[in-house]
């Protein structure tokens, strides 16, 4: 890796520029890269990922608000919220997103990737797809038919067996939904232990699996602190990028191409800057207008969950447990003796997908995901009483939202509109996902286990008091996609080939992209997208080289 060093402006010298080292950024520097006779610029805004708490799986609880790793966004809940205001906090850091998410790996449901086809992302089909998730992944079991173990990504099944996480799992068998060893294989239907992205008892982002053991090329060029302002232009075609750097500007020259992979608040936001996007919202922030592409910041997506809390008759929640010395200190000997226990768990130990009344078909419309902890929210302390909690998260929300520029300010933060529970059918699905967890609580296998209902209390009885409570107490998942949807038809923002349409040498690469969210948590499908998206660099680089070649000859 060489360390850029220009203060004013460096004039070409890379084939491609990457805004944003992330889930998808980490993978095609990795990628690109690896053809030696490639220069590649890597630009980010945040730091070095070398915080103990970056590596221990569940540092996110520390990290995923601090302000040294994330940048918190401020997003518009929506009229369906009453107005409330939920913070988005997004990775800052190498590594992005998955230097301090819950690692879940989820893939979602192959419906989702037809969908993406039959709707206009040629290519993006679950047979198409599925080969790119097994060439990152190394799985911790054996190699499969839908898991590979060559790849970079350290992939591991649940290292914690908390015997209350095991009454669940049972309640929710009585309650009629059966037991399932993998979602990630050939149906996510019914309930079991997540897979997490661990490796050796560490977690393993982006940055640690794709982009730390390639530092050391010589045609890599790693950028940290480095808040890109906007693309350069000549015509329609990116030549470049110019960013902000210790409060100087600088700027480099693509001979390649840009590639936007700074995820899907901040991809658009870029886009907008440049000029690239509606046309009016540009003129009114006094950004000159490259395209009228009305779609840029459009088709927000994001999963939205409401948090069931009980207070258990037993003092066995890790609440309990971490305000006990000996128990702490077991957890830390676990975890360094045997890579296992509580230090390595992520956003949900256990968990599923289930049919609510409100299902269209036979797919899972909604996931639960299982502590045995409570908290107000991560980075606050563990509840004082002995909590347990269990989140319903609608898989495919209808409601949409949009990102949009207030000013030409780069530093500004663009306006973020979740306008959740917009749509009947995502009120409904989350009532009554909540309701299918009161009823698996009340399952012989866990009934005993609860002294009292905590949230929602026991005065919520109702579909309408649960869509209440949903409205009042629900947040985000922290998974916004879809901003620059992908598609073939004249209003997408990028084609099946997630280049930008209206320009020329730019692509979007990152959940922005998504044209409809998938079914479950979402770093997984975007180091997909990532893969397949740096093949179809490679490949587009290797064609016109041959029609260079051939107009020599």
């Amino acid at each position: 890796m060489q360390q850029f060093t220009g203060s004013d402006r460096s004039s070409g010298g890379y084939d491609y520029i990457i805004v944003g080292a992330g889930s998808a950024g980490c993978v095609l520097a990795n990628r690109l890269s690896a053809d030696p006779a490639v220069r590649v610029l890597l630009l980010e805004a945040g730091g070095a990922d070398r915080n103990l708490w970056l590596r221990l799986p569940v540092g996110y609880f520390k990290t995923i608000y601090n302000s040294k790793f994330s940048r918190v966004f401020d997003a518009e809940g929506g009229d369906a919220l009453n107005g409330r205001r939920i913070a988005w906090p997004r990775g800052r850091v190498l590594g992005g997103s998955s230097s301090i998410n819950g690692l879940i790996y989820l893939r979602g449901q192959r419906e989702d990737f037809d969908t993406w086809a039959a709707q206009g992302a040629t290519g993006w089909d679950y047979a198409s797809v599925l080969p790119y998730f097994k060439k990152s992944e190394a799985f911790a079991g054996p190699e499969s038919r839908y898991h590979g173990t060559q790849g970079e990504l350290g992939v591991s099944e649940l290292r914690d067996d908390h015997p209350y996480c095991g009454h669940w799992l049972d309640a929710a068998q009585q309650f009629g939904l059966p037991r399932n060893s993998d979602f990630n294989s050939e149906t996510d239907y019914g309930v079991g232990a997540f897979h997490l992205t661990i490796a050796g008892g560490w977690r393993s982002s982006a940055s640690v699996a794709f982009l730390r053991p390639v530092l050391h090329r010589p045609n890599l060029t790693v950028v940290t602190a480095a808040h890109v302002t906007r693309v350069l232009f000549s015509g329609t075609r990116a030549a470049g990028v110019e960013w902000i750097r210790n409060g100087s500007r600088t700027s480099a020259i693509a001979d390649g191409e840009v590639i936007l992979c700074a995820g899907a608040i901040q991809s658009p936001q870029v886009l907008q800057l440049s000029g690239v996007g509606p046309a009016a919202l540009l003129r009114q922030a006094g950004v000159p207008v490259v395209v009228d592409s009305p779609e840029v910041g459009a088709n927000l997506q994001d999963h939205y969950q409401a948090r069931t809390i009980v207070k258990l008759r037993k003092p066995h929640s890790l609440n309990d447990h971490v305000r006990n010395p000996l128990r702490l200190a077991s957890m830390g000997l676990e975890w360094m003796l045997f890579n296992r226990g509580p230090l390595t768990v992520g956003a949900g130990q256990v968990g599923g997908f289930a049919r609510t009344r409100y299902a269209l078909g036979s797919r899972a419309d909604i996931q639960f995901s299982v502590m045995p902890l409570s908290v107000d929210k991560p980075g606050e302390p563990l509840h004082r009483f002995s909590g347990f909690t269990a989140t319903a998260c609608q898989c495919r929300p209808e409601s949409r939202g949009m990102v949009g520029i207030v000013s030409a300010d780069p530093m500004a933060a663009p306006r973020i509109q979740a306008n959740y529970l917009t749509q009947e059918i995502d009120r409904r699905t989350m009532a009554d996902g909540v309701r299918m967890l009161r009823d698996i609580y009340a399952q012989p296998a866990f009934r005993d286990l609860v002294d009292t209902q905590v949230l929602p209390d026991s005065t919520h009885r109702t579909e309408d008091d649960l869509l209440r409570f949903g409205r009042d107490h629900g947040s985000t998942v922290f998974h916004p996609s879809g901003t620059c949807r992908m598609g073939s038809d004249a209003r997408a923002v990028v084609s099946p080939e997630l280049a930008v349409n209206g320009v020329s040498a730019l692509r979007v690469i990152d959940a922005s992209v998504m044209p409809r969210m998938t079914s479950g948590n979402i770093n997984a499908p975007t180091i997909m997208i990532g893969e397949k998206g740096a093949d179809m660099v490679i490949a587009a680089a290797r064609q016109a080289s041959s029609a260079g070649l051939g107009a020599l000859a």
